[in-house]
């Protein structure tokens, strides 16, 4: 990569390393309901794979959330304050889809609503419609789930590539991606077509490795797949694993509160 490039991608990393930041601390809201199946298809692209995800608990957040899609796969934990329908922990989302309204930061698919009730509760719960909650972003956690790509069906082998990253683990903001062919220094960069998916129109060829730059909060780093990650063969709809796990924490932007 030249020169003017990695400059170019500094002072991307240092822009949205601050601008992204995103921290863990306690936010008042409302949440509402949402009986449709359409929060895991979504604006983020995930399809039924979303249902694979912190129990197939997903939600649609607005758009300070979503940020354009940059907020897609990030995790919270939403409490009910109505305490007498609601049980105390509340639940842990993932964000799959762009909520369009502006009276609520979230909306909830059916089995993450119900999951806030008490026993018993569920139906009085759904009711209700719409919910005082307070919420935190949290890490996402897959243990057993190293960070993956997808190659979706829009690609054209050989050149044309675009991937969805998977399980992106920790609280972080995927901000870079670049591709090279393995045993070269010649990267290049990849574009956000949206939300989790990187296409880039003039993919090298021979089997691909990649790095990516994540932020969490007020720092980034970047991660590095240490293999070949696509085959010089690669196939649509095929899942590669990267063989590495995110697990970087954001640092806080404001005093942190615990669950009162």
């Amino acid at each position: 990569m030249g020169g003017h490039t990695v400059f170019s991608f500094f002072l991307l990393f240092l822009f949205l390393s601050y601008a992204a930041a995103r921290d863990r601390c306690v936010h008042q809201s409302k949440a509402a309901y949402s009986s449709s199946s359409g929060l895991s298809v979504g604006a983020c692209g995930y399809g039924s794979m979303a249902l694979a995800f912190d129990g197939g608990y997903t939600a649609a957040g607005s758009s300070t959330l979503h940020r354009g899609g940059v907020g897609c796969g990030a995790c919270f934990q939403i409490r009910c304050k109505n305490t007498r329908v609601c049980r105390a922990e509340g639940v842990s989302v993932i964000l799959t889809d762009l909520n369009g309204s502006n009276h609520t930061d979230f909306v909830l698919g059916d089995p993450a609503f119900a999951a806030m009730a008490r026993n018993g509760k569920e139906q009085e719960l759904k009711k209700l419609g719409i919910l005082d909650v307070e919420y935190k972003r949290i890490p996402c956690e897959y243990k057993n789930r190293n960070l993956s790509v997808r190659v979706e069906e829009s690609s054209r082998s050989p050149r044309h590539l675009a991937i969805k990253f998977l399980y992106q683990g920790g609280q972080t903001d995927m901000v870079a991606v670049d591709v090279a062919q393995v045993g070269t220094p010649n990267w290049r960069f990849m574009r956000r077509d949206y939300g989790p998916v990187w296409s880039i129109s003039r993919a090298p060829v021979g089997p691909l490795q990649l790095r990516m730059v994540v932020t969490g909060g007020y720092g980034g780093r970047w991660v590095w797949a240490q293999k070949a990650v696509l085959p010089a063969e690669w196939t649509t709809g095929s899942v590669y694993d990267l063989g590495v796990q995110i697990t970087d924490i954001a640092q806080e932007s404001c005093r942190v509160e615990e669950w009162k």
